[in-house]
């Protein structure tokens, strides 16, 4: 039987870079792999599996003898592309966030709902958001273990996840505070050295700066004061475990970490549970790795899980207040399994079934 044909749209990007990372390291499961980016990066020379591809054209026929396309790409390049390539029978898997709450979309972890990538009447799936991947894996295995019903979610969000562009002003802001021992500790001087290093806050993408400091802001605005990354983490949350009435509250905040988002979950269920019950299943999980030893120091941070596929979780502790719940503290690189990574494991999942 042949191998489905592959393609990646937005394959110049950061994400769709971390995702040919992810193709190279795997086992080639594909026949054609094809590379598809704006015509700007077209004609790019990039190497997928020992061979040199070249970049083509984000076009109509990009997408000819394609079985399966990931799309890396703005909302609104996916809003027009995605339906285009359904429409002459891909199988699309999105990675923006154009189509999570469509209910005739499933968003899909293979950790925890695989079956829904099955049910897909406009030949699209949708990948969840970077957050609320984060703690997906570790959430799915314990829901399915002691019913998940509550949940309270702080998360602290790398500069990455608001693309090259975050990076870049982190990376900026670190520099021309670096050599200033007084940096922080009075009002304002941060934004005073930034600015006298020549870096204007307008080009920033938040008005507050970053080095030294969190903004508990991640996405815009809506509705009742939440953030858009704040009702993504409820809503996402909903429909990937199957809840519909799930309790959620979250707080999202940015911090000066270029890559890996962590978050710290309250987490409270139907029945009876303990930490070392959680630990032990925890550790059964394949994708998961448990760093739980906090009086040797040793938990998750960003520095050490950022560049790596697994959820890692530590802090696994019994609230002392809230009956069923639990504590723990999660992270995630959000470029790998919080983006290219859960994308590309859809993709497998889909040629699986296709073959």
């Amino acid at each position: 039987m042949s191998k489905p044909n592959l393609a990646l749209v937005g394959a110049t990007g950061a994400v769709g870079s971390v995702m040919i990372e992810i193709i190279n390291a795997r086992e080639n499961i594909w026949g054609e792999i094809r590379l598809i980016a704006s015509k700007r990066s077209a004609g790019k020379e990039i190497m997928v599996h020992g061979s040199k591809h070249v970049v083509v054209e984000l076009t109509e026929a990009a997408f000819d003898g394609i079985d399966i396309a990931m799309f890396d790409v703005p909302d609104e390049v996916s809003e027009i592309w995605a339906p285009i390539a359904a429409g002459k029978g891909v199988v699309a898997i999105d990675n923006s966030g154009a189509f999570r709450m469509n209910p005739e979309v499933p968003l899909v972890v293979p950790e925890v709902n695989p079956f829904a990538a099955k049910s897909r009447p406009l030949g699209i799936i949708s990948n969840p958001n970077c957050t609320t991947l984060t703690m997906m894996a570790a959430l799915g295995a314990l829901h399915k273990k002691w019913q998940l019903t509550e949940l309270v979610v702080s998360s602290y969000q790398a500069v990455s996840g608001a693309g090259s562009v975050g990076i870049d002003q982190l990376a900026r802001e670190i520099a021309a505070v670096a050599g200033n021992l007084d940096a922080g500790l009075r009002s304002d001087n941060v934004s005073e050295i930034i600015a006298k290093a020549g870096i204007s806050q307008a080009d920033s993408p938040w008005g507050n700066p970053i080095a030294l400091n969190v903004i508990p802001a991640a996405g815009g605005f809506q509705a009742g004061g939440h953030t858009s990354e704040e009702l993504k983490v409820r809503n996402e949350s909903r429909k990937i475990l199957g809840i519909k009435d799930l309790k959620v509250s979250a707080t999202c905040v940015r911090v000066p970490v270029q890559v890996a988002h962590s978050l710290a979950v309250h987490a409270t269920f139907k029945n009876k549970l303990t930490a070392d019950q959680v630990r032990a299943e925890l550790e059964l999980q394949p994708t998961i790795v448990v760093m739980d030893d906090p009086e040797k120091g040793i938990f998750p941070t960003p520095v050490h899980v950022a560049g790596q596929d697994p959820t890692f979780v530590g802090r696994i502790r019994q609230s002392e207040d809230f009956e069923n719940s639990i504590d723990l503290f999660v992270v995630g690189d959000n470029l790998r399994k919080g983006a290219a990574l859960n994308t590309y494991e859809i993709a497998e999942l889909v040629a699986q079934e296709l073959g």
